[in-house]
C-alpha cells in the first residue's frame, strides 16, 4: 500500500496557490501598464505555470522525502482540479482540448520537480 505523506503535500499546494496568487497580481499589473497582446499573455502564463508547478513539486518532494513521482502527481492532479471546478462552477464550461493539453504539461512539470525534490532532499528514515 502506498503511503502519502499529506503534511508535504499541503505545503506544495499552499505554495503553489500563494505564487499563483502573486504572479496573477503581477500580471494584472503588467496588463495595466504594459500594452500586450494575448498571444504573449498567453504564453507568458503558460511558462509562468510550468515554472509553478515546478517549484511546488520540488518543494513537495523536499518535504516527503519519498515517492516523488506520486507527490508530482498529486500536486499537478490538485492544480488541475481546481482549475477544473473554478471553470466548470463559475463558467459552466469544460476544459478544451488545448487545455487538457496545457495541464498534461503541467502534470509533467510537477511530477519532473517532484522526483528532483525528493533526489536533493536526505534519505528517509527506515522503519
Amino acid at each position: 500500500m502506498v503511503k502519502i505523506q499529506w503534511t508535504s503535500l499541503l505545503y506544495g499546494w499552499i505554495i503553489l496557490f500563494v505564487l499563483l496568487f502573486l504572479t496573477s497580481f503581477a500580471l494584472g499589473l503588467l496588463l495595466k501598464f504594459v500594452d500586450m497582446t494575448e498571444s504573449t499573455l498567453s504564453w507568458a502564463t503558460f511558462v509562468i505555470g510550468l515554472v509553478i508547478l515546478f517549484t511546488c513539486g520540488i518543494i513537495t518532494g523536499l518535504k516527503g522525502k519519498a515517492k516523488g513521482w506520486l507527490l508530482g502527481v498529486l500536486v499537478g492532479l490538485g492544480f488541475t482540479g481546481f482549475v477544473f471546478l473554478v471553470q466548470f462552477l463559475g463558467y459552466q464550461q469544460g476544459f478544451t482540448w488545448t487545455q487538457a493539453m496545457y495541464h498534461g504539461f503541467y502534470l509533467i512539470a510537477a511530477i519532473l520537480g517532484g522526483i528532483i525534490g525528493v533526489n536533493f532532499s536526505s534519505p528517509a528514515e527506515e522503519n
